[in-house]
């Protein structure tokens, strides 16, 4: 992650430089997430059939293959392309690591390790746009691109070398609480249907209202810039990585369903605090509330859902559960953007929040006597 950060403040003037208009420059990044939503459901059915180092090896191969091929881009089609295969790498390393995490994982302390990963992939995103605006500086906009590519190969041969496989692990095959079930009944039981809302939603606010929203509105109504916005944005990240850990030890010790319905309920006010208030300090104050209620998500849902897994079937769970985040993700901008111009900034970013706060609440109501939501002893 710290290799797709490099990349992060250089993409749009790479791109730009092609001629093209801000809407092309943004397909760059929309593609790259739309190869992660197509490749999830494959990764996961790979990682269930030839087992996770396949994802761990293969994954930062092809994304080192498209970061190299962007580099070398002649125009902005040829751009998208390689962003597209990079972005399909990306997932399948993604799916491979979370679910190899989750193999090696004692089941009374799963929720932490996950946690351990999102806060370093979070690590990761923080600080490598500094390194690739540096790089970009000093050897051109396409270097940043090729320094990605020779980590992904360093991170290939690492994980070859270290990683050994964990699909068919006592750990992998037998501890889930989920019954024998098919793969296709599983992911329309109401108990996945229900995670994978709330990870839809809470990757809503971060796409949609955090990142699309708040911007519009703190400019239309604070007058602010991108630099005051940035500092927000900063410090309420910077937050995240402080309520990581505790909302981990807090899933593992008094269960996924009351974090999740915490962070549901906690990012919805957030949300609503920010479309209410119209002073400076409400919009920081809101700000704070809903990184608080979305940092504290992060790992619950996806120990859930390993803990409701069929046995032999980790893999394509924990992809569909990827899934239901990037379709929030791909799709939260531009609908809340629609419901903004139809209505508000503030109606829409209050919808947002109620949307969130639901989710979370429906969750806690339709998992009560599940005890894989529950009470898990600590370690």
């Amino acid at each position: 992650m710290a290799g797709q950060g490099v990349v992060s403040p250089v993409l749009p003037l790479y791109a730009k430089e092609f001629g093209v208009s801000a809407t092309m420059v943004g397909l760059t990044l929309t593609v790259f997430a739309l190869a992660r939503l197509i490749v999830n459901i494959p990764a996961g059915l790979i990682a269930d059939r030839f087992g996770r180092r396949v994802l761990l090896v293969g994954g930062p191969m092809i994304t080192s293959i498209g970061m190299f091929g962007s580099g070398q881009a002649d125009d902005i089609w040829e751009l998208l392309v390689w962003r597209f295969i990079a972005g399909g790498g990306s997932a399948f390393f993604m799916s491979g690591a979370m679910i190899y995490l989750i193999d090696i994982a004692p089941p009374a302390s799963r929720t932490r390790y996950v946690a351990t990963n999102q806060w370093a992939l979070s690590l990761g995103v923080a600080l490598g746009p500094g390194i690739g605006g540096l790089v970009g500086e000093a050897y051109g906009l396409a270097a940043p691109f090729y320094v990605v590519g020779a980590l992904g190969i360093l991170t290939a041969i690492y994980a070859g070398i270290r990683l050994p496989e964990t699909r068919g692990t006592i750990s992998e095959e037998t501890d889930s609480s989920a019954p024998e079930v098919s793969a296709w009944t599983f992911l329309a039981s109401r108990r996945f249907l229900l995670v994978a809302f709330v990870s839809a939603t809470i990757f809503m606010v971060r796409a949609g209202t955090r990142g699309t929203l708040m911007p519009l509105h703190a400019d239309a109504e604070l007058g602010w810039g991108p630099s005051e916005i940035g500092i927000v944005f900063m410090a309420t990240g910077l937050l995240t990585l402080f309520t990581l850990m505790p909302s981990a030890w807090a899933a593992d010790a008094i269960g996924r369903r009351n974090v999740m319905c915490f962070s549901g309920v906690v990012a919805c006010i957030g949300a609503v605090m920010i479309g209410t208030f119209t002073s400076s300090l409400g919009f920081v104050a809101g700000a704070i509330v809903m990184s608080l209620g979305t940092g504290t998500s992060g790992p619950a849902p996806a120990a859930y859902v390993a803990d409701i897994a069929p046995p032999g079937k980790r893999g394509l769970a924990i992809a569909m559960y990827r899934s239901a985040g990037d379709v929030g993700f791909l799709a939260a901008p531009p609908l809340l953007g629609l419901l903004s111009e139809a209505t508000s900034l503030s109606t829409a970013l209050i919808v947002s929040g109620v949307i969130v706060g639901v989710s979370g609440v429906l969750f806690f109501v339709g998992s009560a006597g599940d005890a894989a939501a529950g009470r898990r002893p600590v370690a």
